[in-house]
């Protein structure tokens, strides 16, 4: 893997930009993927949500600081153009955003890329249900196991607000899986 500080330097330079984005491509891709996917559920619009984040790293990559680390900046954009998709879909189907990932949940049995089992499904439908805001930190924190100040730099949120949600988000979701699978 390239160092962080020179694949930066390629980026920024006109001459190595190309060849530096696919090795940034190679690396993160399939990381971003897996963050978006917890947010949009679909695996089409995952993908959708994933040429867009790229298609925004590419051409703001010039602005980057390194004032964080690159991989926070980049999910970041992530986790903003995946936010982002979510409130439009919900608006354009004139839908609260929660019932319309509620909905998407519901669907994801008849999804050919859904491999989990019911526990799976009811984990899914319960995240579903919380604030776009504490299942961002669920998701970051239960399922890509990140610490809380790598959290924090993403979401440019203090780190006690962060374990506050997260907190929140597990008696919310302990609550629903005891309610629905009795």
């Amino acid at each position: 893997m390239t160092s962080e500080i020179t694949l930066i330097e390629q980026l920024q330079n006109i001459q190595t930009k190309e060849q530096a984005f696919r090795i940034l491509v190679t690396e993160y891709k399939e990381r971003l993927y897996w963050h978006i996917r917890k947010i949009v559920i679909s695996h089409d619009d995952t993908d959708d949500v994933l040429q867009n984040t790229f298609i925004k790293i590419y051409k703001n990559i010039d602005t980057f600081k390194a004032q964080s680390k690159l991989f926070s900046w980049m999910y970041r954009i992530a986790t903003n153009e995946a936010i982002t998709f979510i409130n439009k879909r919900a608006k354009n189907r004139n839908i609260e955003v929660t019932k319309m990932q509620e909905q998407i949940v519901s669907n994801l049995t008849s999804d050919s890329n859904f491999s989990g089992d019911e526990i799976q499904l009811i984990l899914q439908k319960a995240i579903a249900t919380l604030p776009q805001k504490q299942q961002l930190v669920f998701n970051m924190k239960y399922f890509d196991e990140m610490k809380y100040e790598t959290i924090s730099e993403i979401l440019e949120t203090s780190i006690g607000a962060l374990k506050a949600s997260y907190h929140y988000a597990v008696k919310k979701i302990e609550e629903y899986i005891r309610c629905n699978t009795n």
